[in-house]
């Protein structure tokens, strides 16, 4: 049998991991010698001098002849690691953009190896079961006294957000929900209302947007939460289906709506409440900090995003609903995926998991996760990361020349120099961010704009977070 041309070798079968594994070493290299030259958080000289690497490395990328593959992956992969924002680095700390685990990277690894595609049993028979178990356990931690709860697996908080969103919207049609919302404002048949807070992901308004619904009810969060007294004299002015969404860990600050109040305003009113915890959700593994997420469990549907507080590679996000009922809305057929017959036979309807048709095993690395580190293990991981977060702002209230917005809630920190216009500060922002010795946030608030340091990395010492003060004090203007 002739051999392979060099770089067609397949990855899956009994021979891919021999295939493998040399180019593996190239780019474990590659990934080295490109964090050594990167020498910090982000590539110094800013977006066109990046742009100007990766094409004066990277060019042609259509050659008429290729140059191999250990050539093509020890370049692309060296120039990739060299202009990366590497969340690793305790001084990238703009967004929630986690370092991920090497444990779940390399099972990511595998997963791409192995490449199911979760749309049908057949493509994933071992992949598909495993999704199943690890999602109702998930669910499990979010609805503990549920008697079935189970979850989907999404891209991350915006699918998740948008999902659940529609599923309130295809609940009002079912009989019980008609009468209760009967029941509760004397119109069964207007289109569903959404009720947020101004500190909501956008992705619920871009939901609202997509479904062709009313724009959402924003109500002000001049403190970064929602208000109870404010929701509850909303929610008397408002007649048509309605759906609250609450935010366990917010984008700006980390904050945390006071969500048993909010939950008894949904019950009240006979509304369906989402929560998003996309940011916060993890704190469930933590014995120390799951108390803040006390109210969770009453929510109709839970977002989860573990590629933030979770350091999964992208993507991990799940939908977490305390009744499987509540996904009914999903199904759908197509003869070639699933069958009436098949169905019947026995084999799994993946197509009712997701609005994607081809998706990959995203849940393999949360499932290595959770196995290899146990509920505790993640909780302490949790842990050092909200520590690390309290020693930053001690540092911050403890400095003459800088001014705390609040204690974080999370591993979110709001801080700006002393006397520090708007300006100032965004200028201080973009040149860290030019010179490559600094990756921090920006969030506006009633009380003007701050720097944000969203702190993810759980390895992160007091004296990185020290040094990343002179950084931002070295570029203040006096």
């Amino acid at each position: 049998m002739p051999v392979p041309p060099a770089g067609t070798a397949l990855a899956g079968g009994t021979n891919g991991p021999r295939a493998l594994r040399p180019l593996l070493d190239t780019v474990l290299d590659a990934l080295t010698t490109g964090a050594e030259d990167r020498a910090g958080p982000l590539p110094p000289g800013g977006p066109e001098a990046v742009a100007r690497s990766v094409r004066d490395a990277c060019a042609p990328l259509l050659p008429e002849h290729g140059s191999g593959p250990h050539a093509a992956l020890r370049t692309l992969v060296h120039t990739l690691a060299a202009g990366a924002a590497d969340p690793a680095d305790p001084h990238c700390a703009a967004h929630l953009h986690c370092p991920p685990l090497a444990l779940a990277t390399a099972a990511d690894l595998a997963a791409s190896a192995l490449n199911p595609s979760m749309d049908s049993w057949d493509q994933a028979p071992a992949a598909s079961a495993l999704e199943a178990l690890t999602c109702r356990e998930l669910a499990a931690l979010v609805h503990p006294t549920a008697t079935a709860p189970d979850a989907l697996v999404t891209t991350g908080g915006t699918e998740s957000n948008q999902l659940a969103v529609l599923l309130a919207r295809e609940a009002t049609h079912s009989d019980q929900d008609r009468s209760r919302i009967a029941a509760h404002h004397g119109n069964a048949t207007a289109p569903l209302q959404i009720v947020c807070g101004a500190n909501a992901h956008h992705s619920i308004h871009r939901a609202a947007w997509l479904l062709g619904l009313p724009e959402p009810i924003t109500l002000p969060t001049p403190d970064g939460v929602l208000d109870p007294h404010a929701l509850d004299a909303a929610l008397h002015t408002l007649h048509s289906p309605l759906l609250i969404t609450a935010t366990a860990g917010t984008t700006d600050s980390g904050a945390i709506d006071p969500l048993p109040a909010v939950a008894d305003l949904a019950d009240q009113h006979g509304a369906r409440l989402h929560i998003d915890a996309s940011y916060g959700g993890p704190l469930l593994f933590s014995d120390t900090h799951r108390s803040a997420l006390d109210g969770l469990a009453r929510a109709h549907t839970v977002t989860l995003d573990l590629h933030k507080l979770g350091w999964q590679p992208v993507a991990a996000g799940l939908l977490t609903v305390p009744d499987p009922a509540t996904l009914a809305p999903l199904a759908h057929r197509a003869d070639y995926l699933n069958a009436d017959d098949d169905t019947e036979a026995g084999l799994p309807d993946l197509l009712g998991r997701s609005l994607r048709t081809t998706r990959r095993p995203d849940i393999l690395k949360i499932a290595v996760t959770l196995k290899a580190l146990g509920r505790h293990g993640l909780g302490d991981l949790v842990d050092r990361t909200l520590a690390a977060a309290r020693t930053l702002a001690d540092l911050i209230e403890d400095h003459p020349h800088y001014e705390l917005h609040s204690r974080p809630t999370l591993s979110t920190v709001l801080f700006r120099p002393t006397g520090a216009d708007d300006t100032t500060l965004a200028g201080i922002r973009r040149t860290l961010l030019t010179d490559g010795h600094a990756v921090l946030g920006r969030a506006v608030t009633p009380t003007g704009l701050w720097l944000k340091a969203t702190l993810l990395n759980p390895h992160t010492q007091s004296g990185d977070l020290t040094t990343l003060l002179k950084l931002v004090e070295g570029h203040t203007p006096r």
